[in-house]
């Protein structure tokens, strides 16, 4: 029987759904794809599809620049009207006060929103269609990000980088004619964040493991499908091939679905994300620019795969967990989360009082005792799931990639900072999960 990696993209698409090994039906209520040289031609034929007839096109400087002819002509021509909305900061940060510029240029009687961007576009796009009861056409600008087909968001409220999860498209567009012209920066991030899926697909099996979190082996083996077909074409996409191009951003829709498929960007990100997320908090509250996402993340699995090649090289120890366990101050806990969140500290240390229960001591020796019991499996997944750090450092210098904080101007207090307090932004096993219920997370923080 075939798997959904053996799928071809009209099957993976149908509104059926696949009715998988796990158990569930999986769907992600995407109905037009379009990848290719002139796909933006297809974008009335999509607004059929979708019955939809008043767009409310939303956009910013950089990517109306980069789509907005191209866009503008397909729909004059097809004697479309529309709403344009071109957001008027250098750098749009997806948060409350990007969607309520959103929400109050929204006319009445637009029936669809379409992004013309990458990540931040998309994702506020996504939330206020979702918001709206709206349809969401994503024109891609640049292969930087995978999350155009998944059904969550990037968002930062209150200044705490969270997922929020509400629809995938219904319609994407990427056209490789606008896609090879992106910025090379661009490109490059848009390579940094495929080279986290191997740590994200690790983290998920140890999680399944560990927690008991829900774990599709066929939503995995799309995801490696995806990154398999990124990888082989990174060498020319810095060279903008064509055909390169087409494929990364046919894989880039293939990891996307497979977090739509799952329902949670489990699929998708780890540890390596929450180094990023946490660097873009920083740098919120110190009123800085942050570098491009896929950037950091691909800086964040550079360090990943080193801590977890240490790790690998380790065995539990039940003394150590105790020791740890026993030596936890709440209070100090809570000053820590303080001076690294500032005002957002008391949300989260309530989430975690309230909701998570990640620090209550039994909860903690029970997850150590299933980390001892299947250590044997948990450091199988990693041989499976890993790519040799060195490596996988070499071939991201030799595109061009960052490989330290240092080099995106982080500082070793922000890395420090960002690996101790990854696991207290959300309610997601990671890596450094597991380093602190085995006692070792504040040694591999030294180090």
């Amino acid at each position: 029987m075939a798997q959904l990696r053996d799928l071809s993209m009209a099957e993976l698409l149908s509104d059926t759904g696949y009715v998988c090994s796990c158990g569930r039906t999986h769907r992600a209520g995407l109905q037009v794809l379009k990848i290719g040289s002139g796909a933006v031609d297809f974008l009335p034929e999509a607004l059929a599809t979708l019955a939809c007839k008043r767009p409310f096109v939303i956009c910013d400087g950089n990517t109306w620049q980069a789509a907005g002819d191209r866009v503008d002509g397909v729909l004059v021509q097809a004697e479309i009207a529309y709403v344009r909305f071109q957001f008027q900061q250098a750098h749009v940060e997806p948060d409350e006060h990007a969607i309520a510029q959103l929400e109050a240029a929204l006319e009445p009687d637009c029936d669809v929103v379409v992004s013309v961007g990458s990540g931040v576009l998309t994702d506020c796009a996504k939330v206020l269609a979702h918001a709206k009861g709206l349809k969401h056409i994503a024109v891609a600008t640049a292969p930087s990000m995978d999350g155009y087909a998944s059904n969550s968001s990037s968002m930062i409220y209150h200044r705490v980088k969270v997922s929020a999860y509400n629809a995938c498209p219904q319609a994407i567009l990427a056209d490789t004619d606008i896609l090879k012209k992106a910025p090379e920066r661009m490109l490059r991030a848009g390579l940094g964040d495929m080279l986290a899926k191997s740590v994200a697909q690790c983290e998920w099996r140890i999680s399944n493991i560990v927690t008991g979190e829900y774990y599709c082996e066929e939503i995995a083996g799309l995801m490696r499908k995806s990154l398999q077909k990124i990888t082989q074409a990174a060498p020319k996409l810095l060279e903008r091939d064509e055909a390169a191009v087409e494929a990364v951003a046919e894989g880039l829709v293939l990891s996307g679905l497979a977090m739509a498929f799952a329902e949670i960007s489990r699929p998708a990100s780890g540890l390596e994300h929450y180094f990023s997320h946490l660097w873009e908090m920083f740098a919120l509250q110190a009123d800085e620019t942050p570098e491009l996402h896929g950037i950091q993340v691909g800086v964040g699995t550079a360090l990943t795969l080193k801590i977890l090649q240490q790790l690998r090289a380790m065995q539990p120890d039940e003394k150590t967990a105790r020791q740890a366990m026993e030596a936890f101050d709440v209070k100090a806990w809570e000053a820590s989360m303080r001076a690294v969140f500032g005002s957002t500290a008391d949300e989260l240390i309530t989430k975690e009082n309230t909701l998570w229960h990640k620090n209550d001591p039994q909860a903690r020796m029970a997850r150590f005792a299933r980390i001892a019991e299947h250590w044997d499996a948990i450091t199988t997944i990693m041989d499976e799931e890993l790519p040799d750090a060195d490596e996988t450092i070499s071939l991201m210098r030799s595109l061009g990639l960052p490989t330290t904080p240092e080099e995106i101007d982080i500082t070793q207090q922000q890395t420090r900072d960002a690996f101790l307090h990854s696991r207290d932004i959300r309610d997601k096993y990671l890596t450094s999960s597991m380093l602190w219920d085995m006692g070792l997370l504040d040694e591999f923080v030294a180090k």
